[in-house]
């Protein structure tokens, strides 16, 4: 399996530096055996795999949508090396014009898998190119211009195309009607987060107990990748300031000292809910205005912090904008300021 990984999401950046892709690759599972979580998931798509290879097929393209962070690319890279293919990796925004994703696709060699990131971000006329290839896989290429350009069919390999996206609702209806198996992939629990801390901490040689690797899944937004991170950095603390173990207590002080709450909550996401709270009454509030408010951009808010606030209980979308809950009034310690923004007389009574 090629371990050509061009694109990892961050919550910062898109791209990373050569140490953060070493690392993160190195704590990938390659097997489903080992891919902890969406259990529902994992059990069918054991089952197109080996009715897949019993066939002697390529797998059928899969889409994958979820959160950043939450497994779509392991998943992708998974299926590959189940099927004992080649793993071929790209992001949407990278293919700029039709010969781009071309070049990607007369690459392929039988039963190989690429894997299109962001590819809700795909341009129209790209997926037009697409369209027959999944289907039929043949390649329609334009030769020549004007009245002497003539349409040529390449024939394809048959290989499996998987698609991540963190939105779903962006893909359109003839690009998902072309993706044989569809998942939804969610937040994970921390029962199965803690799980991954204490695999992760095996691989790295950390010392760690249950208690530890507990406080450190509670922080990690429901998302192996910020559980991973989460660790590493933990581990700098219990080595410079303790004996090396990480347990529960060298956890929280190392988390506590990074300013990640009991929630998971960071620097950005407490701004995002104080500006709504104390700024704009709790709302409700524009994206735009939201996102002038508090210098983010409104893919980031959109994609990276809203979902997780949201299934936490902390925010709500409205037709009329975003709105703070009871419980983020609480959590915040503000409940006084809820009760008095509650009886405040309307502008329009």
């Amino acid at each position: 399996m090629a371990n050509d990984f061009e694109i990892i999401e961050t919550r910062d950046a898109t791209v990373v530096s050569d140490e953060e892709r070493k690392f993160e690759l190195s704590l990938r599972p390659t097997h489903l055996g080992e891919y902890i979580g969406q259990k529902k998931i994992k059990d069918t798509l054991r089952v197109y795999m080996k009715a897949a290879l019993k066939r002697r097929e390529a797998l059928d393209h899969i889409l994958l949508a979820g959160p950043p962070g939450t497994g779509k690319t392991t998943l992708a890279a998974i299926a590959a090396n189940e099927m004992g293919a080649e793993f071929k990796s790209t992001a949407a925004p990278i293919i700029e014009k039709a010969g781009d994703l071309a070049a990607q696709l007369t690459n392929l060699e039988e039963g190989d898998v690429l894997f299109i990131d962001e590819i809700h971000r795909l341009n129209p006329a790209i997926e037009e190119v697409l369209y027959p290839a999944m289907e039929d896989y043949q390649l329609d290429i334009m030769i020549g211009q004007g009245t002497a350009a003539r349409s040529i069919k390449l024939e394809l390999p048959k290989f499996t195309l998987v698609g991540a996206t963190t939105r779903p609702g962006l893909i359109t209806a003839p690009l998902r009607g072309r993706f044989g198996i569809v998942y939804n992939l969610d937040f994970y629990s921390v029962d199965d987060l803690q799980t991954i801390v204490v695999r992760s901490a095996g691989i790295l040689d950390v010392e760690i107990d249950e208690n530890g690797a507990r406080q450190i899944a509670k922080r990690s937004r429901g998302t192996p990748r910020i559980a991973n991170r989460l660790l590493r950095r933990v581990r700098d603390f219990a080595e410079v300031d303790y004996d090396g173990k990480i347990t529960e207590e060298v956890a929280k002080d190392a988390l506590n000292r990074m300013e990640v709450d009991v929630f998971g909550l960071d620097e950005v996401d407490r701004k995002l809910m104080l500006t709504i709270i104390e700024k704009f009454d709790g709302g409700p509030v524009g994206l735009g205005t939201l996102s002038a408010s508090i210098h983010e951009e409104k893919d980031s808010i959109e994609e990276i912090i809203e979902p997780y606030l949201i299934q936490i209980g902390f925010l709500n979308r409205t037709p009329r904008g975003r709105m703070a809950t009871r419980l983020a009034y609480e959590h915040f310690g503000l409940d006084n300021l809820l009760n008095r923004q509650n009886n405040m007389p309307s502008l329009f009574e």
